[in-house]
């Protein structure tokens, strides 16, 4: 289980998780959906080097971005309880983290 982190970005997001990228953009967005309750809500890729992934989940909205060597996870409400995000970095470790 991947710890949370708690950074808070010039947005006012907090970046609470980051993952080896083990799997593709479209991997990582279909992933979304077998998230119980959650909903894609866009995705953007230039195709080459970079992805944006944003989903809502239990009344907050998330982003995934694959910055260099590893995907972030950003939720838009730093107040986010930990539960919740714990449930999403949860979900993605599976498909993410080697083992």
């Amino acid at each position: 289980m991947p710890d949370l982190t708690h950074n808070i970005m010039r947005d006012g997001s907090r970046c609470f998780l980051s993952l080896q990228p083990n799997a593709d953009w479209y991997a990582v967005r279909d992933h979304v959906e077998r998230l119980r309750g959650a909903e894609l809500t866009n995705f953007v890729t230039d195709g080459v080097t970079e992805a944006w992934i944003d989903f809502r989940y239990e009344g907050h909205y998330f982003s995934i971005n694959d910055a260099p060597g590893d995907y972030w996870f950003f939720v838009k409400d730093p107040t986010c309880d930990d539960p919740i995000l714990r449930a999403v970095a949860d979900h993605f470790a599976r498909l993410l983290e080697p083992g």
